[in-house]
């Protein structure tokens, strides 16, 4: 016999919490929607008054500048879009790449901090304390002086092997497109495929048995290998474009510029010192029961921090990790500072030239509110998966 209360029915009278709720959102949605209309148009009107122009159709006009840095070609007759498209790639190529260092590094240190030696420990802490007080805008400043000012000029660069750096940034070979790149990436993707296979059942294998195996060379050694078939079912190419030294500077090869190092360098080591603090709440979260637990069933320290700890503190440390990636990217915008050419360096290029401020600024705030929505809809997504699932 079914024991379940029949369903509420919906009362749609002023006496109704539900209905209440539903009519305050709807008035406070319209008084915000006829706020901003308000200040639209207010913007608008006194812009005409003044004889300001106003609009978007610019974006279509000659940027009559060029941009240093750019994964592709521009020159200073493209449009005004292509130059804030170079911005926003500009911008994610710092947001991301540091986003992954910072990770990488921010973990190494919070995990440092529970180390048994006493001198990790103490490095740790030391540059915790450091880095997370001295204002980004400095750092970022500090790195720029020591890549424009301390390093050598071109002429007398630091060799190391094929590499070489200088006040003009850092130069290293790349390899010369061929049809082998493109099935030794393939092969790289399947590798990742495999490996986080691999993971799940070794996990799933641990969990049932308490048998460790390995979450890290295993995985590690078939990405290479799939990655080294891709590449000799290519036909293994090899050629190398090197840099070498020119008369004036260092030619040929990939290069680094000081403006985007100082920038990541900048970036990485300031929020890797707050993602330390992160994960060390996280760990300490975790009852010390589990340490012990996992002592017990002969589970080194490695492997207790890797399959015991930092699982069960990944609940804790998620949201927090959140905030400090947008941070991250959100502070990227300091790089104008240092001369790198993001997309506010390439906004105010853009204002300066067409006087449309709003219309700039507008494009800028656009371009941070949605890679922060985007960061916070794939770290809430994250979240969901690694949340402990309750009986």
């Amino acid at each position: 016999m079914n024991s379940s209360p029949p369903p509420k029915k919906k009362s749609w009278n002023w006496r109704s919490q539900a209905f209440r709720g539903l009519i305050y959102q709807i008035v406070a949605i319209a008084l915000i929607g006829l706020l901003l209309w308000f200040l639209a148009h207010n913007t608008v009107t006194n812009m005409r008054v003044r004889g300001i122009q106003s609009g978007f159709d610019f974006l279509t006009q000659p940027a009559g500048f060029a941009i240093g840095e750019s994964l592709f070609n521009f020159d200073s007759g493209s449009p005004y879009w292509r130059a804030f498209i170079t911005g926003i790639i500009n911008t994610l190529r710092v947001a991301l790449v540091g986003i992954i260092l910072t990770t990488l590094l921010g973990t190494l240190i919070g995990v440092g901090r529970f180390s048994r030696n006493a001198l990790v420990r103490g490095l740790c802490t030391a540059y915790i304390e450091l880095f997370r007080n001295i204002p980004v805008l400095l750092q970022l400043l500090m790195w720029y002086l020591l890549f424009t000012q301390v390093l050598p000029s071109a002429d007398e660069a630091i060799h190391v092997g094929p590499f070489f750096l200088s006040k003009g940034g850092l130069n290293f070979p790349i390899p010369v497109w061929a049809g082998g790149h493109l099935w030794a990436a393939l092969g790289l993707l399947a590798g990742l495929i495999v490996a986080w296979t691999y993971r799940r059942r070794a996990m799933a294998h641990f969990e049932a048995t308490g048998v460790v195996r390995s979450m890290f060379w295993v995985p590690l050694a078939l990405i290479i290998a799939t990655g080294i078939l891709g590449w000799l079912a290519g036909g293994a190419p090899t050629a190398m474009n090197s840099p070498i030294k020119g008369d004036f500077a260092i030619e040929n090869g990939g290069a680094l510029t000081p403006e985007f190092l100082s920038v990541l360098l900048g970036l990485t080591i300031y929020t890797a010192a707050f993602v330390a603090e992160v994960v060390r709440a996280g760990i300490q979260s975790v009852s010390h029961g589990q340490n012990e637990a996992a002592s017990a069933l002969g589970l080194s320290q490695g492997q207790t921090m890797r399959l015991v700890m930092l699982p069960q503190a990944m609940r804790v440390i998620i949201p927090p990790l959140t905030n400090q990636y947008l941070n991250l990217t959100k502070n990227s915008s300091l790089a104008v500072a240092v001369g790198y050419p993001d997309v506010v360096s390439i906004a105010n290029t853009s204002l300066n030239q067409t006087g449309r401020a709003v219309e700039c600024i507008t494009l800028v705030m656009l371009v941070y509110l949605t890679t922060s929505l985007a960061t916070s809809l794939l770290m809430n997504w994250y979240n969901a998966r690694a949340a402990i699932k309750e009986r």
